[in-house]
């Protein structure tokens, strides 16, 4: 589903990272590790196109991102590609269903209410639909984070430090939720993290 190939990127002329090649296929989780400053949250940016790399390949459901202009990578990125960053980034005006429809309707222009709401209940989130983000715990925060990367059911999920302000029992449940999740709509999941907790539970683990 993604693979890359002599991926680099440079900051400047002297912050700059050479990344190993890597692979995810439909429904595996690749856990992307390293200590701070080593790069495992550009390679996320890189792979969700968020940067564009200096060299190297950046292959999604054989699509090669470089060679997508950016209104198209906009759109490419909407369809396949479901984010779970460190800040949540709500739109705090609007409630929780709110929050996860209007991912839908970014991607086509259609808002999934009802496929909203399945996902938030499965999530169990069902009684904070109608809440305001800054009402939940960040646990539950994460959860609608989890929600609106899924709403239109990509192809590959990245999540960086999902699990990294979570006790251990809401680390757990979030690792397991997003390996469950990653298997029900066959998408690759490429996780960053320092977590000890998340190297304990994948094997599948680069190290950076």
């Amino acid at each position: 589903m993604i693979t890359t190939k002599n991926l680099k990127f440079n900051y400047n002329s002297t912050i700059g990272f050479d990344f190993p090649d890597l692979n995810c296929n439909p429904a595996e989780v690749l856990l992307i590790t390293g200590g701070s400053g080593k790069g495992k949250t550009t390679l996320l940016h890189l792979l969700g196109g968020l940067l564009r790399p200096v060299s190297g390949k950046i292959n999604i459901d054989s699509v090669n991102l470089d060679t997508l202009s950016e209104k198209k990578l906009d759109h490419f990125r909407g369809k396949n590609i479901g984010l779970v960053l460190q800040q949540s980034h709500f739109i705090s005006s609007l409630n929780v269903l709110e929050n996860v429809e209007l991912a839908s309707w970014l991607s086509d222009k259609k808002k999934k209410s009802e496929k909203a709401q399945n996902l938030l209940e499965q999530l169990d989130l069902k009684d904070q639909l109608y809440k305001l983000p800054s009402q939940l715990s960040i646990g539950q925060q994460q959860r609608v984070s989890i929600a609106r990367a899924l709403i239109n059911e990509p192809k590959l999920l990245l999540a960086d430090e999902p699990t990294s302000s979570l006790d251990d029992e809401n680390a757990i449940i979030v690792a397991n939720l997003l390996s469950d999740l990653s298997k029900k709509y066959n998408a690759a999941l490429v996780i960053v993290t320092h977590d000890q907790r998340l190297k304990e539970r994948f094997t599948n683990i680069i190290s950076l």
